[in-house]
């Protein structure tokens, strides 16, 4: 058997060369070509091989890079809660645009308006007749770098036909100081009460309440510095005093060298099991006024205590609940009046004048919700604006929200302003908001 397969191989390899020269040249080209097309597959393999692994490796640089931001972003988020608000990326403003307009219609013409015991100054007064574009804004935030948050508002209105433009608010606040410290410095509202540091678009009806009108022209907003702790306990304890120039009311010239209004406040919340939280605060804002628009020259004190509760089912307040709140103002004065038209009329300016409000808000579900607010201003008896009337107000409103970016609002107010005359108002108000918009505040 074995000199069979020997003799086999020397046969088979004897007759090899035969074979081989009766293979075509085509045959051997074919190959050849062959050979290289499978070398250019392999360099191309090769060459993915390579750019996948550079990928590869740079995507895990980018990792790490993120897992070296994260604690400073999470830090930020805890320590401040505005900028928490904004968008997340730390070049890139998030900008918003809140449009808001209205139709009113008054028993009584705002151009005759008056509230007894009370003057209207700032933008205190009763709302535009007829179609009116109201107060829009544009608002750009974003961190600026591991330290600092930026925001920029600008408010656009309408005045009698004319178009005004202004800046509402621009800060710039700290993200990393420790031990639950925050600072603030620019133009802003201050966190005096509950809803001053509120933006107007926030509110739950068409205007602000009758004392927010009376004290403080609407909404106090102005240059200054805010210093904010946040203690570290389980109780929301928040403590904190800004100082500001005093160019709004109820200062009116920058006195003290500049600096003439200071202000502390207080805040503390919490929740009652899983249905129910609160917010009470305690404020003061003390101005050195010079020339203020009611004609008050002196020292003003003003005082404020807000409370908030809330409720819904599960704590889902998207889908339904009450909001309860009130705030109490009293307004102390001790000063001169000098009559801005005739500067020669003086009068001893000193007294104490109250103000207070309460509103209920049901959130029906999602798309509606109605409220209730009552409004009581109580006058001093004595003073350049001696009354024993006290205005009050009524207020009922119906909102429809479409989404958390389109509402519209139907509110009914019966304003006692003075013996003789009562404003019924009817307006209806639309609102929407473009763009990126953080969260609102509790």
């Amino acid at each position: 058997m074995r000199k069979s397969l020997l003799a086999l191989a020397i046969f088979a390899a004897i007759s090899a060369p035969a074979f081989a020269t009766g293979t075509s040249q085509e045959q051997i080209k074919a190959l050849e070509a062959r050979i290289k097309s499978l070398e250019a597959n392999a360099e191309a393999m090769r060459q993915q091989a390579a750019a996948a692994m550079d990928a590869l490796q740079a995507t895990k640089a980018q990792i790490e890079e993120l897992k070296a931001a994260q604690p400073t972003q999470v830090a930020a988020v805890e320590e401040a809660p505005a900028p928490a608000e904004a968008n997340a990326n730390a070049f890139n403003p998030a900008i918003s645009i809140i449009l808001n307009g209205s139709y009113s219609h008054h028993s009584v013409d705002p151009d005759s308006y008056f509230r007894s015991g009370f003057p209207l100054v700032g933008e205190g007064g009763p709302s535009a007749k007829g179609i009116s574009l109201g107060e829009s804004e544009i608002s750009f935030a974003a961190n600026i770098d591991e330290k600092f948050y930026g925001q920029l508002t600008v408010a656009v209105g309408s005045d009698a036909g004319q178009d005004e433009v202004g800046i509402e608010e621009a800060y710039i606040e700290t993200t990393s100081l420790k031990n639950g410290f925050t600072l603030r410095a620019g133009r802003f509202f201050s966190n005096i009460g509950y809803l001053n540091s509120h933006h107007a678009h926030t509110d739950k009806f068409f205007d602000r309440p009758l004392a927010y009108q009376a004290f403080l022209g609407n909404q106090y907003g102005d240059d200054g510095v805010q210093l904010r702790w946040v203690a570290p306990t389980d109780l929301f304890l928040e403590f904190g005093t800004e100082v500001f120039a005093g160019n709004s009311y109820p200062s009116g010239g920058a006195g003290n060298g500049g600096v003439g209004v200071h202000t502390l406040f207080a805040h503390a919340g919490g929740d009652v099991g899983d249905e129910n939280s609160w917010l009470a605060g305690v404020s003061m804002l003390k101005s050195s006024t010079v020339d203020a628009e009611d004609g008050f020259n002196g020292d003003n004190t003003l005082y404020v205590a807000d409370l908030t509760w809330k409720w819904a089912p599960q704590g889902n307040f998207k889908d339904g609940g009450i909001t309860l709140r009130g705030e109490y103002f009293l307004d102390d004065r001790d000063g001169q009046y000098i009559d801005p038209v005739n500067p020669l009329l003086v009068q001893d300016w000193n007294g104490v004048r109250h103000g207070a409000y309460f509103e209920g808000v049901y959130r029906i579900n999602r798309n509606w919700e109605a409220g209730y607010r009552y409004d009581k201003l109580f006058a001093d008896e004595n003073g350049p604006y001696a009354s024993n009337f006290d205005p009050s107000r009524n207020s009922l409103m119906l909102t429809w929200l479409n989404s958390e970016f389109s509402l519209l609002r139907l509110q009914y107010s019966r304003d006692a302003s003075n013996p003789s005359d009562t404003d019924n108002t009817l307006t209806l108000q639309f609102q929407t908001s473009l763009g990126a918009h953080g969260a609102h505040k509790f």
